[in-house]
């Protein structure tokens, strides 16, 4: 056994100790914490507190560390929120970007309001829940101090579902969001649904009041319309498609991309995905929505006919990755914002850095990516005005963020 003491945090919220032949991960720990465990390969799977930290709490949820969902559960809220803090301070630190960080923004509990979960038959009905930790084994959640208590309350019926549509052996995934009308609800990896099962799929929709009902990427029910407000307009997602993880973390990043672009005229919407954005700007500025996905802009564009109080929008399907618009179709509008995956977006940010645009809200899920981003534009003459971290993956180690950039 050994004895060590935790030095700092790691990008996964592992501890991180020196051991005799460098780093040492250990799950569930906090810096300066002395704990005792058996290395294993670099890590520690199932160390003993010996000193806990002044910050170490009772988990809120009785799955914590059984389940794979959350990893800092053990830590106080305020702990959470300055280390969430400084990993936005030190991906841009370590390019010397050095901006005036805001406080965080952090979604509360039981407010996740979309989910990823996993359904397996068994011999006496059905488990649905999350994956156990590093393991394929399926943890049911009842107690989950993390999704809307809507999507929990629903979880007997989605059993019912996973024994519909799983094989004996295999697993479905099932994707469920809470919209206006109800959960949306998306069954992947099901065995095919023949007319038979059509029918039964219908009426189990109608008896447990989803809004919609899709079964391997085709909707097969629809009860009513699963809106989303975006805005004053009103969406209709395709299945799967994605949204803000909680309905305050959209409103925290709203709020700050329209503090930043309010003066605009003329905005263009890089990454556009159904007009989460867009259409909250469309208030008081022309906007042109771009987005790779054609399904995607389709919803944006029916929700902003249905809002005649809205600006003019424009849209187009375009792959930015590969061809991103260019200096000159960028300096038709006085403003941006651009919202890329988590892998960032190089070849359209070098192309902002070209042009005369003069404010960019720019989104990112990833500091590390953003930051890398963000010297782009820096280096060519873009200030850092603020930045502001979101936290909609409450007790994760995922991190959001927005910042303001202007010409200088």
């Amino acid at each position: 056994m050994s004895q060590l003491v935790i030095k700092r945090l790691g990008h996964l919220g592992h501890g991180i100790a020196d051991g005799p032949d460098g780093d040492i991960f250990i799950p569930y720990t906090l810096p300066d914490e002395e704990i005792e465990g058996q290395i294993d390969a670099g890590r520690i799977a199932n160390p003993r507190i010996l000193t806990p930290s002044p910050d170490r709490i009772a988990a809120p949820c009785s799955h914590f560390k059984s389940c794979g969902g959350c990893a800092l559960q053990h830590a106080k809220d305020e702990f959470v929120a300055s280390w969430k803090t400084e990993i936005v301070k030190s991906a841009l630190a370590a390019h010397g970007i050095h901006p005036p960080i805001r406080p965080i923004e952090t979604s509360s509990a039981f407010s996740r309001r979309r989910a990823s979960l996993a359904g397996r038959r068994t011999k006496k009905g059905a488990i649905v829940g999350f994956h156990a930790k590093a393991a394929e084994t399926i943890l049911p959640i009842p107690n989950c101090t993390l999704l809307h208590p809507d999507i929990i309350a629903a979880i007997p019926s989605l059993e019912g579902l996973t024994i519909l549509g799983a094989s004996r052996k295999g697993s479905v995934s099932i994707a469920v969001a809470r919209s206006e009308s109800g959960l949306d609800v998306d069954v992947n990896g099901a065995k095919h649904a023949d007319g038979p099962l059509l029918a039964t799929l219908g009426v189990y929709c109608d008896q447990h009041q989803f809004a919609r009902l899709s079964w391997n990427g085709e909707v097969v029910a629809t009860r009513i319309a699963p809106t989303q407000k975006f805005g004053p307009a009103r969406v209709i997602p395709p299945p799967g498609a994605f949204l803000q993880a909680t309905c305050e973390g959209q409103d925290f990043l709203t709020t700050a991309i329209l503090e930043i672009l309010r003066p605009a005229q003329k905005v263009v919407d890089l990454f556009a995905g159904c007009g989460t954005f867009s259409l909250p700007i469309a208030e008081f500025a022309n906007v042109h929505a771009v987005e790779g996905e054609q399904d995607l802009l389709d919803a944006l564009l029916d929700g902003h006919r249905k809002t005649p109080t809205l600006k003019p929008l424009t849209i187009e399907t375009r792959d930015l990755f590969r061809r991103p618009l260019m200096a000159d179709e960028l300096n038709k509008f006085d403003a941006v914002v651009i919202d890329p995956p988590r892998a960032g977006s190089v070849a359209q940010t070098t192309e902002l850095a070209k042009s005369a645009i003069a404010n960019i809200a720019f989104v990112s899920c990833n500091p590390i990516t953003f930051a890398r981003d963000a010297l782009i534009l820096v280096e060519s003459g873009y200030k850092i005005n603020w930045v502001v971290p979101v936290d909609q993956f409450r007790w994760s180690p995922h991190i959001e963020l927005v910042a303001s950039l202007s010409r200088t």
